[in-house]
């Protein structure tokens, strides 16, 4: 049924459906028992729950951020069963991003192109959101996490005042933090990768953390595309600091492998790769990590998971919980559900 939809829904610019689909589902969970019925079909069964970073989750399989950027779908994506959601990429400011089109499919492939630039609401608007949605739970409680990032005006020297922001005007609302400086749609956001960047982001995070009454986990997502030795100081830093975790990977700027012709790729241009071409580079990240640092460092896997056996791939490879992004566009509604079942 879904292959049908998604045949129809692929003759329509990527970006206008995403959004035309998450409307239409959430004028659907608006009808009275709807949200309900669609639960109960797509909700995992069973024993599915997981501990991990002092948080209790539903289940093990999350939606990475980028998909709902603004906080505006959490109600309909509940329903779809996701152990978890993860909102963002947010910025101190408001920003449109890049500009149109700037999301591709590559259908050969099962992939996607994009090159969004962390367009969002800004973290007052975000924040104001999920004040009002957290004022609505009344039982079930949706895990969410807040993924950050810096201004495209922000200069990479003043980045760390932008995360402090994010971090500052979240903490009561998200569960998680994730620190986005490996997207490659953000010019420069990538050197902040750098050991002496990145640690002195994340210790201020840290010191401002521990100060709290409430701590948050804070987790530090990075490239595919890093050397062993970059993958090496992340570690080093991560151990140095206590960080609580890594999101491995994000998008890569590769095209290495692809089915797709040279042409489409040349016409489509820059932005980050994603689905399964970055699903082995991922899993071996995933594995380099957990081997080198013997486990102590929990790993959220995100990167080319479109099945059961995807995941259970990540997870052998040392990996506490999963994340779906263009699994979720290729595979459907019933990727939660249907992962669930082999994990």
């Amino acid at each position: 049924m879904y292959k049908l939809l998604r045949s129809f829904l692929f003759c329509f610019e990527p970006e206008w459906v995403h959004y035309f689909s998450m409307n239409g589902l959430k004028l659907l969970c608006n009808i009275p028992g709807i949200k309900k019925l669609i639960s109960a079909k797509y909700k995992p069964q069973g024993n599915t729950e997981y501990s991990l970073l002092n948080i209790q989750f539903p289940n093990r399989v999350g939606l990475g951020a980028g998909f709902d950027k603004n906080a505006k779908y959490l109600n309909e994506l509940h329903a779809l069963g996701f152990g978890f959601i993860e909102i963002g990429t947010v910025t101190a400011l408001p920003q449109p991003g890049n500009e149109k089109p700037r999301l591709f499919r590559l259908p050969k492939d099962k992939a996607l192109i994009n090159r969004m630039g962390f367009n969002n609401d800004g973290v007052e608007v975000i924040a104001e959101r999920l004040k009002k949605w957290q004022a609505k739970q009344h039982q079930s409680k949706l895990i969410i996490g807040g993924n950050i990032g810096k201004n495209k005006v922000t200069p990479n020297e003043d980045a760390w005042k932008d995360y402090e922001h994010c971090f500052k005007a979240l903490h009561q609302y998200v569960d998680y933090f994730v620190v986005n400086v490996s997207s490659p749609n953000t010019p420069g956001l990538r050197a902040l990768q750098e050991k002496d960047s990145i640690k002195k982001i994340l210790t201020n995070l840290q010191n401002i953390n521990t100060k709290l009454a409430n701590p948050k986990p804070i987790l530090l997502k990075i490239a595919p595309d890093l050397t062993t030795e970059q993958v090496d100081d992340v570690i080093d830093v991560a151990l140095e600091i206590k960080l609580d975790g890594l999101v491995a990977t994000n998008t890569t700027i590769s095209r290495n492998n692809l089915t797709t012709n040279q042409a489409q790729l040349t016409a489509i241009g820059a932005g980050g790769l994603s689905g399964l071409p970055v699903k082995a580079i991922s899993t071996q990240i995933v594995e380099y990590i957990h081997q080198k640092t013997k486990g102590q460092i929990p790993i959220i896997a995100s990167g080319g998971i479109f099945t059961g056996q995807d995941a259970k791939e990540k997870i052998d490879a040392g990996a506490s919980l999963v994340q779906v992004w263009t699994g979720f566009i290729y595979e459907g509604p019933g990727i939660v559900k249907n992962i669930c079942k082999k994990i």
